[in-house]
């Protein structure tokens, strides 16, 4: 979606009530799927459930299938097979109803070069014809003043810089509330500060009540922002669910750091490490039941020179190298 879209006023409708009253996600799909022509199978079969105010990562490789996901989701491509529904309504067939409760910013903004900031806002606001002009003037300047324009808004925006035109098509999908907010690489060309912003930005609207569906390449900014996470690879879901639960999935790793790597190892075994492995000066394995001090004093025992034992966390960056076997950006 190459424009953010506009919104009703007041915040998007609820989505529809499931068995017993529950409410269902925001977003959910089912066997969706994609395939272009060629036979190149982009989305295959994917579930996936965004509960209300949360805030969901969406990870995945280049070339996974995200984006295509999220085209889908908006109603600018027809699936070839299984469902989509966005805020309690299916997709695309409901788009006039819904498209208006959502907020975008997708594969980076549409601007008006020639344009100032702010004149571009008003464009994009004078094109919503739920938007009451009465109150447009002022609704642009809280969205510039909301991303941190204030002071660039009288700039064409030809002049912008990358970041600069991310935060102005933020503002623009900010314009009015919102019921779902959808961010494709929403810090992409931010400096740190200007990421540390948006983040906090995001965190705001999740706490007013929007869900933000969140797609990006920087794992330390999924950890730091969302509440619920999926992984995607080669066009299939891998795993969805709270962030916690994710990282929780993957394996502490006891490291010692030693110039006796080898004798190292072999003493890690017999106090009930397993799959130690050496490097260099650095041996790794799973940490053991027993008290750690016992494996120390093992070590130091049998002559082995500790210079640093301890236990490595798990992480969301393990867990996705382990679910995909692909490396990521986790840049600050």
């Amino acid at each position: 979606m190459d424009e953010p879209s506009a919104a009703e006023p007041g915040r998007g409708q609820p989505p529809e009530p499931g068995p017993a009253g529950a409410r269902v996600g925001v977003i959910v799909t089912r066997g969706l799927t994609k395939r272009y022509r060629g036979g190149q199978l982009a989305v295959d079969g994917l579930d996936l459930t965004v509960p209300a105010g949360s805030v969901f990562g969406f990870l995945g490789p280049n070339g996974s299938g995200k984006t295509t996901t999220i085209r889908m989701l908006m109603g600018l491509i027809e699936p070839t097979a299984g469902t989509v529904r966005v805020l309690g309504r299916p997709m695309p067939r409901a788009a006039r109803t819904v498209l208006p409760q959502v907020g975008a910013l997708i594969e980076g903004p549409a601007l008006y070069g020639f344009l100032s900031g702010r004149d571009n806002l008003l464009r994009y606001d004078a094109a919503d014809p739920a938007a009451d002009p009465r109150t447009r003037r002022a609704r642009v300047t809280a969205a510039l003043d909301r991303v941190g324009l204030t002071a660039a808004a009288g700039k064409k925006a030809k002049a912008y810089s990358l970041g600069m035109k991310q935060r102005l098509g933020l503002a623009a999908a900010l314009l009015r509330p919102r019921g779902l907010l959808v961010l494709d690489e929403p810090t992409n060309g931010l400096d740190p500060q200007g990421m540390r912003e948006i983040r906090t930005l995001i965190r705001e609207l999740a706490a007013d009540g929007t869900t933000v569906f969140l797609s990006s390449h920087l794992l330390d900014e999924i950890e730091q922002v969302c509440t619920h996470a999926a992984v995607m690879t080669r066009g299939r879901l891998v795993t969805q669910g709270p962030v916690a639960d994710l990282a929780a999935g993957a394996r502490d790793r006891l490291v010692v750091t030693t110039p006796d790597a080898a004798e190292a190892a072999r003493v890690l075994k017999e106090q009930g490490v397993g799959d130690v492995a050496a490097d260099g000066d650095r041996v790794t394995g799973e940490p053991p039941a027993r008290d750690l001090a016992e494996v120390t004093a093992a070590l130091v025992a049998a002559g082995v020179r500790v210079r640093g034992l301890t236990v490595e966390r798990a992480s969301l960056e393990d867990t996705f190298v382990a679910l995909t076997g692909e490396g990521f950006d986790v840049a600050r």
